[in-house]
């Protein structure tokens, strides 16, 4: 187990997934002996993740700045600064960024978040503004991490689902 990790500035460390989302890895599962990780997050205003669920973590959010409405289960929460919320395990559920956009801090337990991040995001040092989400490798790396995406956010119709690749 590592005890002291990179910065957090560090260039392998920063990952953006499209426009939708900018990424720092805090820690990752590799030095938590897998027990979680921990990310740091930025969604610009209106973006959304598709609906999904995972079945090897839990994810747990802390708003920093800005709002998030969690659709988790049956539910449906906006999270502005300081709130805090657990989707648990096979939970389908959605987040989606308020007219200001957020920044939410994001733990998984055990680890899996960051490792999709680091394996299906773009590096933000060669991000552009034109850097494009890679679906068909983000849907490869989350199946294997035991994440399933069901389908668009709710309320939309603009994301198609992968079909996993044999």
């Amino acid at each position: 187990m590592t005890y002291f990790s990179a910065p957090a500035d560090s260039p392998d460390r920063r990952y953006a997934l499209g426009q939708e989302l900018r990424v720092t890895v805090l820690t990752t599962g590799e030095e938590t002996d897998g027990r979680h990780d921990l990310t740091d997050s930025f969604m610009p205003a209106g973006a959304a993740t598709p609906l999904h669920l995972h079945t090897k973590y839990e994810e747990r959010l802390w708003v920093v700045s800005g709002s998030l409405t969690v659709w988790a289960g049956e539910k449906s929460m906006t999270l502005r600064s300081g709130d805090f919320c657990t989707v648990p395990f096979n939970t389908p559920h959605a987040i989606a960024s308020g007219p200001e956009g957020a920044r939410a801090l994001n733990i998984s337990s055990p680890a899996g978040f960051a490792e999709l991040v680091a394996r299906a995001g773009t590096p933000l040092h060669l991000a552009t503004p034109d850097t494009e989400l890679d679906a068909d490798l983000f849907a490869a790396v989350s199946e294997e991490l035991g994440d399933v995406i069901l389908g668009p956010p709710p309320g939309t119709t603009h994301f198609t689902p992968q079909t996993p690749r044999d």
